[in-house]
């Protein structure tokens, strides 16, 4: 909703304030489409020649969390500690018990309980890896953190890809709408013997061409490449949080403060209290009762 707010205000204060001004509106819109055509073509071309099919596929799909804003909520936050709180307890009281939740979690009554978890491939495959190596006595916890870091650094830097590719679209806008106004200006030069009047207009949609292509760089493009980014480093600490317990499991801590530890490193704004996580491990034990 904020994003939608956004580019209403944006719209807003531009061109009302150009109206205000005494602007015109009909040679902005007459120049409008050709401006368009070039710019925005010229943009799309490039952005598909930067990108592969699967990254350019991945970057318009993450479009919408512009206005969705991050995957994993409060809620999420404290089912995962829950989750993980679950399975290091069945992996401390029945190992042998853990290993069908761990190979096949898709049919694991554990996992089943937590849906928007499970459907996260990455989340599963960090938490069933690392459960499975403590299993096989690869446990030593500076040598899992190490290579659980690498992961998460690996899974971070595909998810700003989005963010990365919508920047590099950002930072062409403004010499690709240079391009259309040059292409606008030779026109005009073409028809220099027209009245002044005329190449006013002309000379006037020309520039329609820089305006579009700031206007898009700095008003759509940047600060849309800036929420992206953001939005995949909120989410990256869902995954570091498992991290953070998984490590701290394999300190031998008591299952508990392995948790505390997950809740002490959530965000602020999605940390579960101590109380509403406590109830909420409380009512596990009564369902395994």
């Amino acid at each position: 909703m904020i994003g939608i707010v956004g580019i209403i205000i944006i719209f807003v204060m531009v061109f009302g304030g150009y109206l205000a001004a005494g602007g015109k509106m009909g040679i902005i819109l007459k120049s409008l489409p050709f401006e368009m055509m070039m710019i925005g073509g010229a943009g799309l071309g490039a952005f598909l020649l930067s990108n592969s099919g699967a990254a350019a596929k991945h970057t318009v799909g993450d479009v919408g969390k512009v206005f969705k804003g991050a995957k994993w909520r409060a809620e999420d936050y404290r089912d995962l500690l829950v989750l993980l709180f679950e399975l290091i307890r069945l992996a401390r009281q029945n190992p042998v018990g853990l290993e069908e939740h761990i190979e096949d979690p898709e049919s694991s009554q554990i996992f089943s309980s937590y849906p928007k978890i499970l459907a996260d491939h990455e989340a599963i495959e960090i938490i069933c890896d690392t459960l499975r190596s403590a299993s096989m006595n690869y446990n030593d916890p500076h040598q899992v953190e190490e290579v659980l870091e690498k992961r998460l650094e690996a899974n971070l830097h595909h998810q700003q890809h989005s963010s990365h590719a919508i920047q590099m679209l950002a930072d062409g806008l403004p010499a690709l709408g240079i391009v259309a106004a040059v292409l606008g200006v030779i026109k005009t030069m073409g028809s220099i013997d027209q009245p002044p009047e005329i190449l006013g207009k002309m000379i006037g949609g020309a520039l329609v061409g820089t305006f579009l292509g700031v206007f898009l760089a700095y008003g759509f493009a940047g600060p849309m490449a800036s929420r992206l980014g953001a939005i995949a480093e909120e989410d990256h600490h869902f995954y570091q949080l498992i991290r953070e317990v998984l490590v701290a499991n394999l300190h031998n801590h008591a299952t508990a403060i392995c948790i505390e530890v997950g809740r002490q490193n959530a965000p602020h704004h999605v940390r579960p209290t101590f109380s509403d996580l406590e109830d909420a491990m409380k009512n596990t034990k009564q369902d395994a009762a």
